[in-house]
């Protein structure tokens, strides 16, 4: 049994409550980007904004409920994209080995020894890229730590009796690669993948505030940040919302992960 049983619970209220937020944002804020620019900077607890408003008159807790899609969206697609290459690859180089293994191992490396952010933020500087070209460039810039990931959970599956037995049997590589050991990595493969979403927020959210990206006027967590630094002297809740929706996201993220990692050793030791 796990020793955390309560993480489910803490972590699934906050991620619900967003998940609703990217869903229906549309309809819960419809006018979130709507300007008033006879309003201007108010400070939080103004009346009809909690968080108050920043300097085109937008409510700061709606700009922040319509920026959950940009800033979640995207790393669920680059940690789900990661992985798919993570998987493809690293069984490959798990099962196959040799100079295939050496290949794709040497790959790794290489985009390992890289700075994520910084690369990110030159590749699409230099491409004058949106959001979905950052996010294909962080695809590519997550992957290798998904590849030995599964590469080393391949090897340690090929090691086991019933692959052994597997081969006596004839079956061949294909079938044992998807078959036998493709359905005992996928596990761990999700709880990787769901820590990388959080990684992956913290990394957008990173990039979104230099200025990449969503574009201007997108509602982003990331880029309302940006924004909040001029606003500090009138208004300190354009910068505590957006951070705190960040920190709590990518801790209840990473907690689920962890917890799910844990569960599956678990099972894994078990069995």
């Amino acid at each position: 049994m796990s020793r955390r049983p309560f993480i489910p619970i803490v972590t699934g209220i906050p991620l619900g409550i967003i998940a609703i937020f990217v869903v229906a944002s549309r309809w819960i804020v419809p006018n979130a980007t709507k300007q008033d620019i006879m309003t201007g900077v108010t400070s939080p607890g103004t009346t009809g904004h909690l968080f108050g408003t920043d300097q085109l008159g937008r409510d700061i807790a709606q700009l922040a409920i319509a920026g959950a899609g940009s800033a979640v969206v995207g790393p669920i697609v680059i940690a789900l994209g990661s992985m798919m290459i993570g998987i493809m690859l690293g069984t490959l180089a798990g099962y196959i080995g040799g100079w295939l293994d050496l290949l794709l191992s040497k790959y790794a490396d290489l985009l390992l020894a890289l700075p994520t952010t910084l690369v990110a933020l030159v590749v699409t500087g230099l491409v004058d890229g949106g959001y979905w070209v950052t996010v294909l460039v962080l695809i590519m810039l997550f992957s290798p730590t998904d590849i030995r990931m599964v590469r080393g959970s391949v090897i340690a599956q090929t090691g086991r009796p019933y692959i052994e037995s597997a081969k006596v049997l004839g079956l061949g590589r294909i079938r044992i690669m998807f078959r036998h050991i493709l359905p005992n990595v996928l596990p761990v493969a999700f709880s990787t993948m769901l820590l990388n979403v959080a990684f992956a927020l913290v990394s957008m959210s990173a990039l979104s505030f230099l200025g990449l990206g969503v574009g201007p006027g997108v509602p982003d967590w990331g880029r309302q940040l940006s924004d909040s630094r001029d606003l500090l002297d009138r208004n300190w809740g354009s910068l505590v919302l957006p951070a705190l929706l960040i920190i709590i996201t990518a801790a209840a993220i990473n907690l689920l992960g962890d917890w799910l990692q844990e569960r599956f050793e678990e099972r894994s030791v078990q069995r």
